[in-house]
């Protein structure tokens, strides 16, 4: 559906025709841009904006379809650029992920979002008082927007390294050492660290190609040459954050080997306790089985004192082998 469309005009929101092609063409001959914003919308919702902003098919069936990743595509009457806002929910440490489509054309901006987690709202309200940087056309609807994805980037990856540390706190516990669930959290929070990574890393082409000259690719059109510092300290941004996942990354896979390492170590000193005391039973074990059937004294056949002798010697032994096996730290 249309969340909302809105003309501007030297950085203010002017009254402006319901219809499209009317906006379009008002902004166009004043100087200004319109701005239309739309949710998971139908494609028969999507026909009349993209018939009316001459949007590529390609990007279009993108835009509906979603399941994108983040990416710049140029066309001939537009700029298309997708990005993924997240959201983390430390209760259930779990990372999830929206779409969100911007085209960028000639006096017009179109944003398409599928899901949760986008600061659309915010960033219009934002803009909307500021009307210097308003004023600087739809590039800095594109600007704010991604500075805004970004920037969210960063306290989501201060959200999970706190979680993380008292994770890693838990496995490295000297009293529990991690509970018979803390391998399937560790795997768990991986793989929340794999869908973060699926947003971060590969807006960085883009970003990089925003950002000005000396970026891969032909220029950028449709983007001002003013708002290119701009884009860089977004470039920079997102550089903080994808450095900061993967050093996620890195320690996650750590901490699971040392979890792994300590439970096989556990698991070591646990088989040699019930190999000692296995020892220790096998002692009396055998001789039981050889005296055991203990009629008129025994042993060989009628010692009076065979029998207390038999138990003594098998006391003794077992009192030498604890004292062994505790010595060697196997009990």
């Amino acid at each position: 559906m249309i969340v909302d469309c809105a003309l501007y005009r030297d950085g203010r929101r002017a009254p402006g025709s319901a219809d499209f092609a009317a906006a379009l063409e008002e902004a166009r001959a004043g100087g200004g841009f319109v701005w239309i914003g739309l949710h998971e919308p139908t494609g028969r919702e999507f026909d009349s904006v993209s018939e009316e902003f001459g949007l590529h098919p390609l990007a279009v069936e993108d835009a509906l379809k979603a399941h994108q990743r983040p990416k710049l595509e140029v066309y001939d009457d537009s700029l298309f650029l997708v990005l993924k806002p997240v959201a983390y929910e430390p209760e259930g440490d779990r990372v999830s992920s929206g779409e969100l489509m911007v085209f960028l054309g000639d006096g017009f901006v179109v944003t398409v979002r599928h899901g949760e987690g986008s600061p659309l709202a915010e960033v219009r309200q934002r803009l909307e008082r500021e009307p210097e940087t308003l004023g600087k056309g739809p590039t800095a609807v594109v600007y704010a927007i991604s500075d805004a994805v970004v920037d969210h980037y960063l306290d989501v990856a201060a959200e999970l390294q706190a979680d993380l540390e008292e994770l890693e706190a838990e496995v490295f516990d000297p009293v529990g050492g991690g509970s018979r669930h803390t391998a399937s959290r560790i795997y768990t929070f991986k793989r929340q660290i794999l869908e973060f990574r699926r947003a971060t890393a590969p807006l960085a082409v883009p970003l990089d190609r925003l950002a000005g000259p000396g970026a891969p690719g032909p220029a950028v059109p449709f983007v001002d040459g003013r708002a290119r510092p701009y884009f860089r300290d977004v470039h920079d941004h997102l550089t903080r954050v994808n450095d900061s996942v993967e050093g996620l990354d890195r320690l996650v896979s750590d901490i699971l080997a040392a979890h792994l390492a300590q439970t096989s170590v556990r698991q070591n000193d646990d088989m040699r306790k019930i190999s000692a005391w296995a020892a220790m039973a096998a002692i009396p074990t055998m001789l039981a089985g050889i005296y055991g059937m203990n009629f008129d004294h025994m042993p060989e056949l009628h010692w009076v004192w065979a029998y207390p002798a038999v138990v003594a010697v098998m006391a003794v032994l077992e009192v030498l082998l604890y004292r062994l096996f505790k010595r060697r730290g196997w009990l």
